[in-house]
């Protein structure tokens, strides 16, 4: 008899990831939920101290609300998730496009569901950009970056990408989600427990789609036999 195939060796760190991911967002959770004091203390002493330089650099401010609103809104990114889906689709990868709409569908949802479920003030001063009453926990802005980012990291992964389109775009993807994390905080909108929230949560959700689309194919996370 024929053993059973082994699964590729390339799913097991993303359902590692995704499972160390998962742990950890839900211990944050907790600790926002039932206000544990060091965390609100830490989240405190970060958003003073930003907000006093946001008030004397208004140009920095102006800047990163162009960022924060424009470059990184999450809208933003959801268009660029639709038309990498409408061009897997178009390439007739149907599976690996419905794939991603989901995983992005799913991670709105999971964000917009804590949202509802855990119910935060925001910094307690004026706010020179929003006038906005709750922060989102996690923010929205960072967990649809990081989710966008990943996707797009694995897509790229997955056809056999080049070395340095690869690890170019992964720079330009820490980079986005490292800013819109900074400029939700800077601008007074979000605690750092939200923004952080956001990159596990979409870590999280990123890894156990990527484990899960290869567990379903049984394809590797790299496939150079589909360069792009």
């Amino acid at each position: 008899m024929h053993s059973p195939p082994r699964p590729p060796r390339a799913r097991a760190p993303f359902l590692i990831t995704g499972l160390v991911c998962a742990s950890s967002s839900l211990v944050l959770l907790v600790l926002v939920a039932v206000s544990w004091s060091p965390l609100i203390s830490l989240d405190t002493a970060v958003a003073e101290a930003l907000h006093r330089r946001a008030l004397t650099e208004p140009g920095l401010v102006h800047l990163n609300r162009v960022l924060t609103d424009w470059v990184w809104d999450p809208w933003t990114m959801r268009v660029l998730t639709a038309v990498v889906v409408i061009a897997l689709w178009w390439r007739g990868s149907r599976l690996l496009a419905g794939w991603v709409a989901a995983t992005s569908l799913i991670a709105t949802l999971v964000q917009q569901g804590l949202k509802a479920a855990v119910g935060r003030e925001r910094p307690r001063w004026l706010d020179p950009v929003d006038s906005a009453h709750y922060a989102a926990f996690p923010s929205g802005h960072v967990m649809t970056a990081a989710v966008t980012c990943g996707l797009l990291l694995w897509l790229l992964r997955l056809h056999g990408a080049p070395q340095p389109l690869w690890w170019g775009s992964l720079v330009i993807g820490v980079i986005s989600v490292a800013g819109v994390a900074f400029t939700r905080v800077y601008l007074g909108v979000h605690w750092l427990s939200d923004v952080v929230g956001g990159v596990v949560l979409g870590g999280t959700v990123v890894a156990l789609s990527v484990a899960g689309y290869s567990r379903r194919t049984g394809r590797p996370v790299r496939d150079e036999e589909t360069p792009l």
